[in-house]
């Protein structure tokens, strides 16, 4: 006891952190902004960074927002996110529904690479970021430039998020996930499966590998050409040091789970006025 007292009287209470933010748009933002309000509850310091062309992240006094310019107008981020909307809902057979998503994927993440490369090729910002001693990255992996910036600058990346198409954020976690057991997008298959049903799902997952390349294809050369090293998308998420998933088992399929996964499902269910009688 005598020779743990003078350690003990060296502790200080935790400190607040400085925390750099990359989000997401959309809808992605409305989750990640609650754990912001959070944090800065507890007295940690926030920089959010987005482009100029933003639809809702906005200004606040928990963060100081930053933005930089990029090659293209917020009307045509809403007319992106507006057409994906509107294919979540769509009953149409599954081949139209499956291309149709694929397309929309590949436009976003024409549009989400180009808003990254203008990120990682500003000058002033990357000067910004690499003088400012941040703690951790907090981003959503769905676009991997803050991974990008955080592998760059080495820093601890904190991921929120839903998912990743292909299931790319189950392979960069390098969690289990077999496609006999583990439904796929798309396939409306429930955790019970016949062989048939199994085989369809596997039949998705190969063709998961073949689509999502393609469309992640942009990002992986861009985090290439910066970080100097060749390196696929999984490479680039399986750094990431803890998985914040915004999903609940509840209405979800148990799937195997790595221990850094983190699951919070109920940050998606606001606080609602009570129904009228």
């Amino acid at each position: 006891v005598a020779v743990l007292l003078p350690f003990l009287c060296c502790l200080g209470p935790a400190a607040a952190g400085k925390l750099l933010v990359i989000p997401m748009e959309g809808s992605h933002w409305l989750s990640m902004k609650e754990v912001l309000a959070e944090l800065s509850k507890r007295g940690h310091e926030m920089v959010v960074i987005a482009p100029d062309s933003k639809m809702l992240i906005d200004s606040s006094r928990m963060y100081e927002l930053k933005t930089y310019p990029v090659p293209f107008k917020k009307e045509e981020m809403e007319e992106l996110l507006h057409s994906f909307s509107t294919d979540c809902f769509s009953e149409e057979p599954f081949l139209m529904r499956f291309f149709n998503t694929w397309n929309h994927f590949r436009k976003s993440s024409d549009m989400f690479q180009a808003s990254c490369s203008s990120l990682l090729y500003n000058k002033e910002m990357m000067k910004y970021i690499e003088e400012s001693k941040f703690d951790a990255v907090f981003t959503d992996p769905l676009t991997p430039c803050g991974q990008i910036i955080a592998l760059h600058f080495s820093i601890p990346t904190v991921f929120f998020l839903r998912g990743v198409p292909c299931a790319i954020d189950i392979r960069a976690a390098q969690s289990p996930d077999p496609p006999s057991y583990v439904p796929r997008m798309f396939s409306l298959n429930t955790d019970h499966m016949t062989f048939p049903q199994r085989v369809k799902n596997f039949l998705i997952s190969l063709s998961e590998f073949f689509t999502c390349s393609i469309v992640f294809s942009s990002f992986e050369s861009l985090a290439s050409d910066f970080l100097q090293k060749p390196i696929t998308l999984p490479q680039l998420l399986s750094h990431g040091s803890i998985w914040l998933k915004r999903l609940d088992f509840v209405f979800e399929y148990p799937t195997p789970v790595m221990p850094n996964m983190i699951f919070i499902g109920g940050i998606n269910c606001g606080q609602k006025k009570p129904l009228s009688q």
